[in-house]
């Protein structure tokens, strides 16, 4: 959700170099299911402006109807959004609608934050009783420094409710190679938040504007090929269509640990190259070997290069969420759980 704040923050602060108004909205706490989970948010603006969602369209404009008191008031407020009673979930959400405002210094540490890769909290006061209390409200936790994205809050808030969230560094997707599944996978993911870097090899005749949703677009040589940004929060695609390219990368990459490494292609073509590499550097760790996914992706019949990148955006986000892809009827207990 980290790529949700981030957009949020940028809108508010555009909204308010115009003088637009902004309240923000959270799903703080949940009583039964719904479509998403306490921690979505979205922004509503008083020149009639959405941004994000808190569910699946069913409760957004009842969201952006409450809203237009906090707009005019500037008092938070608690909504609640009972969906028993309409098709759809079968739950009741709590919604805190909260008026903000970024300050210079406020929207550089949020920057910072982002750019450092900084894990980062938020803690939002609320009570499960509909009506306004300057005592709610979100405050966020930036490197250390509590901050409220108004002014300070109430000195009650502590004795209310108290929703908390952590959130990761943006997660990022490095791509190596320039073919066209490159192309799809690169904005498949863009669409998902990442944050998408493409390497290609620098005899290619291709420029960052062929990827459409890339964050950068790099061609170093594999002596100089930069791997200190791949961590934890990060997942690796060798996708060159090239057996000599894909062995050079996988060397250049040999000491990194990325949450997902996946190489396109066979399992006879990964077996070739991991015998290969093997054969440059038998010390290569074996849990790095065993941790790579190859071919990539799962089993749903995929042909196009579209097709293709959703097989392999399925098998990276089931391995970041510890979860084996199986069809939901066939799933015991909640979707969520």
């Amino acid at each position: 959700m980290t790529h949700e704040i981030k957009n949020l923050m940028e809108h508010i602060w555009e909204a308010q170099q115009q003088n637009i108004k902004s309240v923000l909205a959270t799903v703080v706490a949940l009583e039964g299911s719904s479509y998403r989970r306490p921690g979505v948010r979205m922004l509503i603006q008083d020149n009639g402006t959405t941004f994000g969602a808190v569910s699946g369209g069913c409760v957004e404009k009842e969201v952006q109807r409450q809203a237009q008191s906090v707009l005019e008031s500037g008092v938070p407020k608690v909504m609640t959004y009972d969906g028993r009673f309409r098709l759809g979930c079968e739950g009741i959400i709590f919604i805190l609608l909260e008026p903000v405002k970024l300050t210079k210094e406020l929207k550089n540490q949020f920057d910072s934050v982002f750019n450092d890769r900084i894990v980062f909290e938020s803690v939002s006061y609320y009570s499960k009783e509909e009506g306004t209390n300057l005592a709610y409200g979100t405050q966020f936790i930036l490197s250390g420094n509590r901050i409220s994205l108004r002014e300070p809050l109430d000195s009650s808030s502590e004795k209310l409710l108290c929703f908390k969230q952590s959130f990761q560094p943006l997660f990022q997707l490095y791509l190596f190679g320039a073919e066209h599944d490159t192309v799809s996978l690169c904005k498949a993911a863009s669409e998902l938040g990442w944050q998408v870097t493409v390497i290609a090899a620098p005899d290619e005749a291709k420029t960052k504007e062929h990827f459409v949703g890339s964050s950068q677009f790099i061609t170093p040589t594999f002596e100089s090929l930069e791997t200190r940004g791949i961590d934890s929060q990060t997942a690796v695609m060798l996708m060159t269509h090239s057996f000599t390219k894909d062995v050079q990368y996988l060397l250049a990459l040999a000491h990194t640990q990325p949450a997902y490494f996946g190489i396109l292609g066979p399992k006879h073509r990964r077996e070739r190259i991991l015998e290969k590499v093997l054969d440059f550097n038998s010390e290569l760790s074996i849990e790095f070997l065993e941790n790579i996914h190859g071919p990539a992706g799962i089993n749903i019949g995929a042909e196009s290069a579209q097709e293709i990148a959703v097989s392999i955006l399925a098998e990276i986000l089931s391995v970041l969420r510890k979860q084996k892809p199986i069809q939901l009827k066939e799933k015991k207990g909640s979707i969520h759980e």
